[in-house]
């Protein structure tokens, strides 16, 4: 059921962006973030779409684990799709009846808003989640914000807590499917019936989730405690971070794409 959501999963392919180091890959995130939310226009739209298959090429990602990213999302898209084209009435209209209105400018707000978020989300998974460890995206994150520590911004922990974040991610999913599975053999029924009856069987869910999250919450820091765990002074790590010549040729590389991203919106967006 849940099992094949690979929302903040590893998924290791050998590829170059695996290796690839991970304050490189935090910082084209930020990147590409800027460049989907500045796309205005259906060419730049386009360019978008060719950089994000490029991103899943390089990545090597299997097509199954591309769907399993998209497929929770695909309602809430949706939703923003609809939103969009049937709330927008200015330009030309291309569809009247009654009070139903849809026009140009509609439906290119309702392609474009709904394929960012599409777009957002498989560049956070492959450039994030899906071709980095949540160690090493905690280790560029605390690497990256270092010169906060002279303000006396607690680094270390902040990117600790966004590590066990998304390391418990794909724990609490499997730990949803075992809840459903087991209230299902008891006869909960999630599928059937009205919207208020499906949302009240979902809290035969929710509560035992919710206890068995804070269980784990106080096992791991029991567990953390007990090994002396003190944060990040005078603390080494196992695998330093090192940037190589590959890691720059990727930096270039992805950087010039957003560039050329940008440029298209200028000229042909503008």
């Amino acid at each position: 059921m849940l099992n094949n959501i690979s929302l903040g999963r590893y998924v290791d392919t050998g590829s170059v962006l695996h290796r690839t180091d991970p304050r490189i890959k935090v910082i084209l995130y930020i990147v590409y973030l800027i460049c989907i939310f500045a796309v205005d226009s259906l060419q730049a739209l386009i360019a978008l779409s060719i950089l994000t298959v490029v991103q899943l090429v390089v990545a090597r990602m299997p097509l199954n684990v591309t769907w399993s990213t998209v497929k929770p999302i695909l309602p809430l898209t949706l939703f923003i799709f609809i939103l969009n084209l049937f709330t927008i009435k200015t330009g030309n209209t291309l569809f009247s009846w009654r009070f139903i209105l849809i026009t140009d400018v509609g439906l290119t707000r309702a392609i474009l808003m709904s394929l960012r978020l599409l777009f957002l989300i498989l560049s956070t998974s492959v450039l994030l989640t899906l071709t980095t460890t949540p160690l090493k995206i905690a280790d560029a994150l605390e690497s990256l914000l270092s010169p906060l520590k002279a303000i006396h911004v607690p680094v270390h922990e902040a990117s600790m807590m966004m590590s066990i974040a998304l390391r418990f991610i794909p724990t609490l999913i499997e730990e949803t499917d075992k809840i459903m599975r087991a209230q299902e053999s008891r006869g909960a029924d999630y599928d059937t019936g009205s919207f208020i009856n499906r949302v009240k069987g979902y809290v035969t869910v929710l509560i035992p989730l919710f206890v068995s999250s804070f269980k784990r919450a106080e096992d791991l820091a029991v567990a953390m405690d007990a090994r002396c765990y003190r944060g990040g002074n005078m603390r080494t790590k196992l695998n330093p971070l090192r940037i190589t010549g590959s890691d720059i040729l990727v930096f270039i590389a992805f950087l010039m794409g957003a560039a050329l991203l940008i440029l298209t919106e200028v000229l042909l967006g503008g």
